[in-house]
């Protein structure tokens, strides 16, 4: 049986991608906001709000929580590119997702905030060169980040959660 929190599987990294693999990742990262668009179009409220798996978090949450995570990663890349090695400051994701804005603000509002903050990310990631890539921050608990590392975490982390999405579309027959 397939791990519904993983509906593609986690994420893995085992070597800087190659030019190929990089292109990849950005055209996933591009592709983000219009992948969520189309996964939660026409759903109702009551499908909004239920859960993607057991104990899960809402569709409500998750469509939320990609535009929360994407600009934090944007401005880590900032950080990155103009600082050496700083130290970024994490989020309680889990705490973010159940305060009022995630239960109130319509979907749209976090489907046009994933819009420009995308495209002016996607637009500065092509811009990078190669020596960019090698570039990192300071995760308290994840120790040292390249950006190329975390490029290949939110081109995962945008296809994971648009898959909890249509993964419980095809599920229940939406």
């Amino acid at each position: 049986m397939t791990d519904l929190r993983y509906p593609i599987g986690k994420f893995t990294y085992d070597v800087p991608p190659t030019p190929e693999q990089r292109l990849k990742f950005l055209d996933d990262v591009e592709q983000a906001p219009r992948r969520l668009r189309a996964a939660v179009k026409g759903l109702s409220n009551q499908q909004l709000d239920t859960p993607y798996r057991p104990d899960g978090w809402t569709v409500r949450q998750v469509a939320h929580h990609i535009p929360d995570s994407h600009l934090n990663a944007y401005v880590r890349f900032k950080l990155a590119l103009t600082e050496e090695e700083p130290t970024i400051k994490p989020y309680e994701e889990d705490r973010w997702a159940r305060l009022a804005d995630t239960q109130a603000t319509p979907v749209e509002v976090s489907l046009q905030l994933l819009d420009s903050p995308h495209d002016r990310w996607v637009r500065l990631l092509r811009s990078l060169q190669p020596g960019d890539w090698k570039r990192s921050f300071r995760h308290p608990a994840l120790g040292l980040v390249s950006l190329e590392k975390n490029l290949a975490l939110y081109a995962w982390h945008g296809r994971h959660h648009v898959a909890h999405i249509t993964a419980l579309r095809e599920r229940s027959g939406w």
